[in-house]
């Protein structure tokens, strides 16, 4: 493997931490450099129980609404991330943007 000389073991041990956190989240592995180090990680969207958040909405007298509309929104998209370190030896976590199916 050729390493350039902004990358250091301390940055690669970080940056595996980062991935190996990531995956234990959810998410997958879709692309992986390791020559220029990044990684690109995707998590499927969840599904929401709506009879559950309404059922809860309806105990709390809609109260309960405001986390349902949330959860709708920042669940349902898939996510797509992505890890690397920069010229600096810096690490880095940005979001990448995605075709929507």
């Amino acid at each position: 493997m050729e390493t350039y000389q902004f990358i250091t073991e301390k940055n690669i041990k970080q940056f595996n931490q980062m991935i190996s956190a990531k995956t234990r989240n959810g998410f997958v592995i879709t692309e992986h450099n390791e020559k220029l180090p990044y990684v690109v990680l995707s998590k499927e969207k969840t599904a929401i129980k709506h009879s559950f958040h309404l059922f809860i909405t309806c105990i709390t007298f809609g109260l309960w609404s405001i986390v349902w509309v949330y959860l709708s929104i920042t669940l349902s998209r898939k996510k797509n991330i992505l890890l690397a370190v920069d010229e600096d030896g810096n690490l880095f976590e940005d979001k990448c943007l995605s075709k929507e199916n």
